[in-house]
């Protein structure tokens, strides 16, 4: 790698080689892995271009990059990822959050006000994106996270106490809703549903760097949804309802599955892309 000393130098070379690999984000990419690097706000990259960078520094800033290079999300490589305003913490056991589950936020939010929940269940919290957001932005609310893997659970309860909700939220491992007796005013969800057959050909920084168990939604991706809707019925109070994020053209499909089980689509929600990306149901 070219040699560089100062913070202007490494945005130079940085994004001379992210290009050469074909990585289209390559300026955001160098910005973002210096910001973790240097501890600098963007601000201060603008006022501070010729800020000199330390050995340590230098060292960690050269194996980010390897790292991108490789194809390794930049979320991943700083552990980070902002979502709906908020800086969550991850591991690899966890689904890097995307901004198409803003949209499950964005429909929650429009939906149910303050004072229209008592408690709700956020099935397969995974970092806990989605009811450490809806508990920081409801805060009369409380709910329960739930996760088939603990270290899923651990990363939820870091972001919980980063963002002070933890006080209003309870957290178990578990699959679905099987074993358990309360009932909630919403039962919300971004399960997996890539179907398996798929999974080989998503991108490299998706498919070697997300849990496949947070990926792999069974044979036709659609295994998660025929569960939770199975067992959600009993577990909503009179007016409570299901919100689930979905991919791109399952709608028809999960709306029939829920149909299945006594729901009726009551709202839906497309992503920034335009696909369908969130479904409501309800049970009255």
């Amino acid at each position: 790698m070219q040699d560089f000393e100062t913070v202007a130098d490494a945005l130079i070379v940085g994004r001379a080689i992210l290009k050469r690999v074909g990585i289209e984000t390559a300026a955001l990419d160098v910005r973002l892995l210096l910001y973790a690097v240097t501890g600098l706000e963007p601000a201060e990259f603008i006022v501070s271009p010729d800020y000199p960078l330390s050995p340590m520094e230098r060292n960690q800033f050269i194996n980010f990059m390897v790292r991108r290079a490789k194809g390794e999300p930049v979320s991943r490589i700083v552990n980070m990822r902002e979502f709906y305003g908020r800086e969550f913490s991850l591991s690899r056991f966890v689904l890097d959050p995307r901004p198409d589950t803003e949209t499950v936020i964005d429909l929650v939010l429009a939906r149910h006000g303050v004072d229209t929940l008592q408690q709700m269940v956020d099935l397969g919290a995974g970092s806990g994106a989605i009811i450490v957001t809806l508990l920081a932005e409801r805060p009369t609310w409380t709910g329960l996270a739930i996760d088939l893997s603990p270290r899923a659970i651990e990363m939820t309860l870091v972001n919980a106490e980063t963002h002070l909700v933890v006080s209003r939220m309870k957290s178990a491992t578990g699959s679905w809703l099987e074993g358990r007796n309360e009932k909630f005013d919403l039962i919300v969800s971004n399960p997996p549903y890539i179907p398996h057959r798929d999974i080989a050909g998503l991108s490299k920084e998706v498919r070697q760097h997300d849990p496949a168990l947070a990926l792999d939604g069974g044979k036709d991706g659609l295994a998660c949804y025929r569960s939770i809707a199975s067992q959600a019925r009993k577990h909503l109070t009179s007016a409570g309802e299901v919100i689930v994020e979905i991919g791109a053209g399952q709608q028809d499909d999960v709306a029939a599955i829920f149909g299945g089980y006594g729901f009726t689509l009551a709202d839906q929600r497309s992503d920034l892309g335009g696909h369908v990306r969130v479904l409501a149901f309800s049970h009255v």
